[in-house]
């Protein structure tokens, strides 16, 4: 029978890891349950915790991005998934890599030896009870089993998404404005929520032809071409007829040009990302384009030619739930209180961001199990808080997966040059988490 400063974790990858760990080290006591090697998803195949299955680059590890500072704020938090990076990190650059072996096997010793850490080697099919006395954290990852994703299809009331269709995502200060007119779709009184690139019918038949030539990301062995057919891939749709994209996402229709009157022959439109309208999301160009391709393709498009990309496109398999809806800035259901959810299935994107996630959620999870209250999130302009706000106060209706992004954070007041931006976005960021930090302190 657990006692009532026992946390629940369910999900032995990074995010469950990082839970564990940063739980522990506050004094409670946790049970992590992972089903290997009794049972392996499709894309695992070792034994160990905290397997990476795809690449073994964590990324950018420059202050100057966004990724780079979330790693030096996990740092600061002592996170076990950093220590495991240090450890074993081989050479790549300005990124951080790491030996795939060595890095789970680091992380699976640390929590095998730690006291207050107890590693159940089974699968959870159903969720257990959680309490605010006895919390759960769901960390079960993109190919979560068939059985628990009824599960949590179940208590977040068909809030839940089993393929991620996501269109690119680029830096507002990156767009040319010259070339790019504001307009809505038969909006003529107003300027509009849009912004417009217009393509002349040789521009549409290069751009048709670049994009059916571009090379794509094969799926996986265990994914099938199942598309929702409202968010196709947007080579699938050329692939269909040379007109089928004009009457679809580019299509011209009642956005003439609001000086010239012209009409173009084609249109993509970008809509804002947030209300500072800082990034923008390229409308309807889901892709399973290379990251390459889509990277000189798209910046073909007139107006596009420096675009600064936050975000590629990407469709592939992951579930995750509708976190704006469901989840409050502690990471909990709202609806479900102790019930936590972390890593991608709460809708980030990235190794890094899943433990990040897990980190905060071990943090909270251990507060509450002890008898106090969640933690308050750390502040916006930090990496860590930047993904909180994009999970529990983006719009709902348009929600999508994202990796952190210095486009998810508030927009800077001063005007500065493109290159200082990073680092006085570090260097607030690691000050307001130092300010936070103290704030926890001071809380016991």
């Amino acid at each position: 029978m657990k006692d009532n400063t026992t946390i629940t974790i369910i999900g032995g990858g990074l995010a469950g890891c990082e839970a564990a760990w940063q739980a522990a080290a506050r004094g409670a006591s946790v049970v992590l349950y992972e089903m290997k090697p009794h049972r392996f998803s499709p894309a695992h195949e070792s034994e160990a915790l905290a397997e990476l299955v795809c690449s073994n680059s964590l990324r950018a590890d420059g202050l100057n991005s966004a990724v780079g500072l979330l790693k030096e704020e996990m740092r600061r938090l002592d996170s076990l998934v950093m220590e495991a990076a240090a450890a074993t990190a081989v050479p790549a650059g300005k990124a951080l890599a790491v030996d795939r072996q060595g890095f789970a096997a680091h992380i699976t010793r640390a929590l095998e030896a730690h006291p207050a850490i107890e590693i159940r080697r089974q699968e959870v099919t159903s969720l257990p009870q959680a309490s605010e006395q006895a919390p759960v954290i769901l960390a079960t990852g993109p190919l979560t089993s068939a059985a628990m994703a009824e599960e949590l299809q179940r208590i977040s009331k068909d809030n839940l998404a089993f393929y991620d269709a996501i269109a690119p995502i680029i830096d507002a200060d990156s767009l040319d404005r010259a070339k790019i007119y504001r307009k809505s779709r038969w909006d003529d009184d107003t300027p509009g929520d849009y912004l417009n690139c217009p393509l002349s019918e040789e521009e549409y038949t290069a751009f048709l032809a670049r994009l059916m030539a571009a090379p794509t990301v094969p799926l996986k062995d265990f994914e099938e071409a199942k598309y929702f057919e409202g968010c196709l891939p947007i080579e699938v749709m050329a692939a269909r007829g040379p007109e089928t994209l004009r009457f679809g996402p580019m299509k011209p229709v009642g956005l003439a040009h609001p000086e010239s009157g012209e009409m173009p022959h084609a249109v993509i439109q970008l809509r804002a990302e947030n209300r500072e309208e800082t990034s923008y999301n390229m409308v309807g160009f889901q892709t399973k384009l290379s990251y390459g391709a889509q990277q000189e393709v798209f910046r073909t498009i007139p107006g596009l030619e420096q675009a600064e990309f936050l975000r590629l496109g990407s469709i592939h398999r992951n579930t995750f739930i509708c976190a704006p809806k469901l989840l409050d800035p502690s990471l909990q259901l709202l609806e479900r209180p102790g019930l936590f959810i972390a890593g991608q299935l709460s809708g980030v994107e990235g190794y890094v961001e899943s433990a990040a996630m897990g980190l905060l959620a071990g943090i909270n999870t251990a507060a509450l199990a002890l008898g106090g209250a969640p933690t308050p999130p750390p502040p916006a302009a930090t990496a860590l808080g930047a993904l909180v706000r994009h999970l529990t106060a983006s719009d709902a209706g348009h929600f999508q997966p994202s990796n952190v992004n210095f486009g998810l954070f508030p927009p800077l007041r001063q005007k500065m040059r493109k290159k200082e931006r990073g680092p006085f976005r570090a260097k607030l960021a690691l000050e307001l988490l130092e300010s936070w930090q103290e704030s926890l302190s001071a809380r016991g």
